[in-house]
């Protein structure tokens, strides 16, 4: 999966998205996920490494199964709180200290 992590004044705010998907652009109807922005690129991680990211942000943008999965698997998102677009899951949380 890609991890870029964005500096805020609040903190680390995520970026995460399956690596298979970098670079492409989504649309459903009004809805559209586009991952070709500066947004998301960054650096490819482990499952294991991109944990470890997590641990020190405060808002988290996952697109992709794998990516989103890593959110639901560390209790961040609830399922039902997961949105799809043309079968491409994706989730925003904010993580509370």
């Amino acid at each position: 999966m890609i991890v870029n992590v964005h500096d805020t004044p609040n903190g680390k705010m995520i970026a995460i998205c399956d690596s298979d998907i970098l670079g492409k652009t989504f649309e459903e109807g009004e809805l559209q996920l586009d991952l070709s922005s500066r947004f998301y690129q960054g650096e490819e991680k482990t499952a294991e490494e991109a944990e470890s990211v997590l641990k020190d942000s405060y808002v988290v943008n996952a697109v992709g199964k794998e990516s989103v999965g890593l959110l639901v698997k560390k209790n961040l998102v609830k399922k039902e709180n997961i949105g799809i677009v043309s079968g491409i899951p994706y989730a925003q949380c904010v993580v509370e200290r």
